[in-house]
């Protein structure tokens, strides 16, 4: 029982809302288009499960393998690092979860384009490919992504305009182009909890040589561009409903104003790196909330 425990916090399952709301909102917004498949839907949230499970266990192995996971860590206990899981046993449940994702999202895209042009199978089959690998190499390799500033525009595209939009796309078979705004703010709104993140781990990533946003901006620019990114998010929103506006309900995501004013508070008057721990499971969830409202606010 100890070890399915401790594969279990490997798996980071407070992470999960995040990479949920983007399929929550692209589903509610093909609702509102007049098409929705239950089938994309269930697939579509399988699919995203299995990939960020196998982002945070690559994440753990990848962070551990290049010296990133040490003793000056401030955030949750890693598994490879501190002996919990083996490397080894580590990369082979890598391995399982690219299989399951690989498995899951080859049978969302043939549901999710039948009767379309066998290009955007293949387009969307290449773009699974990516998504698969991405996830890896974030970490893992001779010269992960995440290690060179990149990671917060990967975190933006596949978190918000490929999942998004990608939802959208396999229920409905059209994709307009508005519906990158709300896309966009959940892409934002996902870069934020990144952002965070880093500005926890900030020292020990500095000491080990691992260039993320926050090392690359410093602490002070790096709080004034989380309040960038969740400002941008909410902008965003605002502007897809003035586009559609029918009725004052579509603003009722506008009611996460409050958390994310508080969340901004406490980063922007934290002193202490490790007590921002807490502010990321509340920013996951503030955006699985906005997801819900903004899909439920668009229906009335």
């Amino acid at each position: 029982m100890s070890k399915v425990k401790d594969w279990i916090e490997a798996f980071r399952l407070r992470t999960l809302p995040l990479s949920l709301s983007s399929i929550v909102l692209g589903s509610f917004l093909a609702f509102y288009s007049g098409t929705f498949s239950w089938a994309v839907f269930i697939l579509a949230m399988l699919t995203t499960l299995f990939l960020q499970i196998l982002s945070n266990l690559a994440n753990d192995y990848g962070d551990s393998k290049n010296g990133i996971d040490n003793e000056t860590r401030v955030g949750p206990q890693r598994s490879v690092q501190s002996g919990l899981i083996s490397a080894k046993a580590m990369k082979a449940m890598v391995i399982i979860f690219s299989t399951l994702a690989l498995i899951s999202g080859s049978i969302l895209v043939y549901v999710g384009t039948q009767g379309e042009n066998f290009l955007y199978t293949i387009f969307f089959l290449i773009l699974g490919l990516i998504a698969v690998a991405s996830a890896i190499k974030y970490t893992v390799g001779k010269n992960p992504y995440g290690y060179r500033g990149l990671g917060d525009l990967f975190v933006f595209v596949f978190f918000g305009l490929v999942a998004v939009g990608g939802t959208f796309y396999l229920h409905t078979n059209t994709l307009p182009l508005d519906i990158f705004l709300p896309a966009t703010s959940v892409g934002l709104l996902s870069v934020g909890v990144l952002n965070l993140n880093n500005l926890r781990d900030q020292v020990s990533d500095k000491n080990s040589g691992k260039r993320t946003m926050v090392v690359i901006l410093g602490t002070k620019k790096a709080k004034v561009y989380h309040i960038a990114l969740l400002s941008g998010a909410i902008l965003s929103g605002v502007i897809f409903s003035l586009l559609h506006f029918h009725t004052p309900f579509q603003f009722l995501y506008l009611i996460t104003l409050p958390f994310l004013a508080q969340h901004i508070q406490e980063v922007m008057h934290n002193t202490i790196p490790k007590e921002l721990d807490p502010e990321l499971k509340r920013l996951a969830l503030t955006t699985l909330v906005f997801a819900f409202t903004f899909g439920i606010g668009i229906l009335f």
